[in-house]
């Protein structure tokens, strides 16, 4: 799977959290606000939704005449600005699912009663809450209508509220230190997803490759294409052994595939019993924009690797049109190849950031060396060689600079995996030398080279020990709009630890400051479509067209394992304007609950990530959602949907497990319940957490209603009960003194027994 971040701006006060309408944190904008001033160090605007809300202040005001502007127009200015509010969910009363969202904020009753009194002929215009616009000639009922359950956050007391208003627009760190982060599930389903990408064509596509040879296609409304992009899997070399480091490891779409329909792609071949990386350069079929030509095939360049591990595997293009190629070493460990290794030996292209240029090669060579590499001239030395002196570097990136001064602007990242003490970040420069072997991280590695020969090594800007992650994953500077609280971070992550990292520049020393980054606790991230875990194992980092920042991630760290499922079983056929499809399976997340369940040969999880395997809170089959909001379903309860008897307590947490299919309901009678399938009726339901499973008819037998599952076995992935492992509808041998129950939590921290997961 894959998922998007969110950085939210969490606050102590009341355990409540910052929000904005859209479910996403406040932020700084990038320029001053025009309009609504009071927000424009901290809030939930930027330029363009400031300029909106100018806008309609412009169309409503022309409906008062002179004396009505002179009372009212303040207050109209406040009331629209309040969208504008980092407290903005909390007074359209947005973040309860269960409640419509506001048409105008939550007003404090002395403003109310002012505002009525001066100019109440102003909310017909600003409303379409036909129930408010009832009461307008009654300021009781009115104010009473406008009031929040919680005065703290009404308008505009809560501006004067100290706790609700210091150090506002500070990320949160916890205790540790760690930033904290949301997540959106985006897609699953994959296989090692090693590298996802776009065409930057206009189309907001994104491709995802796995390990094994497949490229897929996903379209905006995150649906994929049931005929992969590319298909080299019976090319592609690589094994079911854990850790392999073989395989389709890198993807690239030319900067004018618009025009010229170009890709690159980068992955382990066998020829004559002799391993190879291979470059090779696609063109799409002429029939199909979302699938590559496979005949099209021209092989640019190939590299020999010694030894089946530090394959590299990046591929970019940067702002100067050319193909940036990051090998491995070749393998082994401490580089052994020759007098000072592959890596410092400038005549191999192992252990390098190579450059060449593409352009133009329907016609002649298949690359040409642009004529300001570093080593041209150099005797002996590989044209193609842009930096030397690495590892086996696994993910970098090109910065894309502050969005308005462009600083930073083509800087080239790189995560560079270490030997058996530290792991690296660079920022490559072309010539340079990174040390590799004569140095690991800041330390001597090949301390008779390093004391001989390493003079004008270029120092990594941070390096950690393996006490903190074994295997460095690249990552990017932040530069998208969504999350502009992450902006000037560099976030990278560690493959085997699971940890998320970020370093911050600090301009005035030039240095880099390291902050951890976890996931966020309590209610931080329990707005619909959030979620705060992911699979531990970080294979990569991935931007959209917009700069929307991705992570990659697996529940196992090697290639053949997880479904070999090509797509979720839901088949929908949708069209795109800009974008000629055949069928698409429709995505379905499955990341959707917080239990503790390890997944199998899990490692530790480390200090500040959440320590639950990876599942994500969802709805209840049949809801509808708009705004962010959940409608209750409508209608008979379909095949599959859950309902709890014999509940306890007002939140209806708890009970019988109950299953709707073949137009009955019935029970679910098995002594060998267990987590996973708590998971499923849980997430069902809409509840964050499965506390407990329960057995023997705990909360009551369904002696009224028929058996109709048994021997049920989840893997805890799955949308209902229906798609587990059971021994058939109805069948059964068991008695409703084993039927079945949950015990279900919103909130993390609840635990139940020894049952607890």
């Amino acid at each position: 799977m894959f998922l998007s971040a969110s950085a939210p701006v969490s606050r102590g006060y009341k355990q409540l959290v910052l929000w904005c309408l859209d479910f996403k944190p406040p932020f700084r904008p990038p320029r001053p606000l025009a309009f609504c001033r009071r927000y424009g160090a901290f809030g939930c605007c930027d330029e363009r939704r400031d300029g909106a809300l100018l806008q309609r202040f412009y169309r409503l005001s022309a409906r008062l005449d002179g004396p009505a502007y002179a009372a009212c127009a303040g207050h109209l200015q406040e009331l629209l600005c309040q969208e504008c509010s980092p407290y903005a969910a909390h007074l359209y009363d947005a973040e309860d699912p269960s409640t419509p969202v506001r048409t105008i904020p939550g007003l404090c009753q002395d403003y109310c009663v002012q505002v009525w009194q001066k100019c109440r002929s102003i909310f017909q215009y600003l409303s379409t809450d036909k129930e408010l616009i009832a009461l307008e000639h009654n300021v009781a009922k009115f104010c009473r209508y406008l009031s929040l359950e919680d005065v703290d956050y009404c308008f505009p007391h809560l501006l004067a509220n100290e706790n609700l208003n210091q150090n506002l627009g500070f990320v949160t760190a916890n205790a540790e230190g760690c930033l904290q982060l949301c997540l959106v599930e985006v897609a699953n389903g994959l296989r090692n997803p090693v590298a996802m990408v776009h065409a930057n064509d206009g189309t907001h596509r994104f491709f995802v490759a796995e390990q094994v040879g497949l490229v897929w296609t996903y379209l905006p409304d995150r649906s994929r294409l049931e005929k992969p992009f590319l298909n080299i899997s019976e090319a592609v070399l690589t094994s079911p052994w854990e850790g392999d480091e073989r395989g389709f490891l890198g993807i690239v779409f030319h900067p004018k595939f618009k025009f010229n329909g170009k890709v690159y792609v980068y992955y382990s071949v066998e020829v004559r019993y002799e391993e190879r990386i291979r470059i090779s350069e696609f063109r799409i079929s002429p029939a199909d924009m979302n699938t590559l030509d496979h005949g099209s095939e021209r092989i640019i360049l190939e590299v020999e690797e010694p030894a089946s591990n530090h394959n590299g595997g990046e591929l970019l293009f940067g702002d100067d049109g050319y193909l940036y190629i990051f090998t491995g070493d070749g393998g082994m460990a401490g580089d052994p190849f020759g007098t000072f290794g592959n890596a410092q030996n400038k005549s191999t292209l192992l252990g390098k950031v190579l450059r060449i240029d593409v352009d133009n090669n329907d016609r002649g060579p298949l690359y040409r060396i642009p004529p300001d590499n570093p080593f041209v001239d150099e005797p002996g030395a590989r044209p193609e060689v842009y930096a030397y002196g690495v590892r086996n570097m696994w993910r970098c990136s090109f910065d894309r600079g502050e969005p308005h001064t462009k600083e930073g602007k083509g800087r080239l990242f790189c995560g560079d995996v270490g030997q058996n003490k530290y792991e690296e970040i660079d920022i490559v420069e072309k010539g340079k030398n990174y040390g590799w072997r004569a140095r690991e991280g800041f330390s001597c590695y090949d301390k008779k080279l390093c004391t001989n020969s390493s003079i004008d090594d270029v120092l990594p800007i941070y390096a950690y020990p393996h006490k903190m992650g074994k295997s460095v994953t690249g990552g990017y500077v932040y530069r998208g709009c969504e999350s502009p609280n992450l902006n000037g971070l560099y976030i990278f992550g560690d493959f085997m630890s699971g940890r998320l990292m970020s370093l911050k520049e600090d301009h005035a020393t030039g240095e880099w400051q390291y902050s951890e980054i976890c996931m966020g606790t309590g209610q931080t991230c329990m707005f619909p479509g959030l979620i705060n875990n992911y699979y531990q194992y970080i294979i990569s980092f991935a931007e959209d067209e917009a700069g929307k920042w991705l992570v990659l991630s697996h529940f196992e760290p090697f290639a053949y394992c997880g479904s070999s499922e090509r797509a979720p079983s839901g088949r929908q056929v949708t069209e795109h304007e800009a974008v000629g499809l055949s069928s698409t399976c429709g995505f379905h997340s499955q990341l959707l609950l917080s239990i503790k369940l390890k997944p199998p040969n899990a490692l530790q999880v480390v200090p500040c990530l959440a320590p639950e395997a990876p599942f994500v809170q969802s709805y209840q089959s049949g809801g509808e959602r708009r705004r962010g909001l959940l409608k209750k379903p409508s209608g008979p309860p379909r095949d599959g949907a859950v309902r709890l008897a014999g509940e306890r307590g007002p939140e209806r947490d708890r009970g019988r497990v109950e299953v709707h299919a073949e137009g009955r309901w019935g029970t679910v009678c098995d002594d060998g319940w267990g987590a996973a399938a708590a998971a499923v009726v849980c997430r069902q339901l809409g509840f964050a957490r499965a506390v407990r499973a329960s057995k023997k008819a705990e909360f009551g037998a369904g002696s009224r209603l028929p058996i109709l599952l048994d021997d049920v076995r989840c893997s805890g992935r799955e949308r209902g009960l229906l798609e587990c492992a059971h021994a058939g509808l109805g069948a059964h041998d068991c008695t409703h003194e084993e039927d079945a129950g949950v015990v279900c939590s919103h909130r993390p921290e609840e635990e139940e027994g020894e049952e607890g997961w």
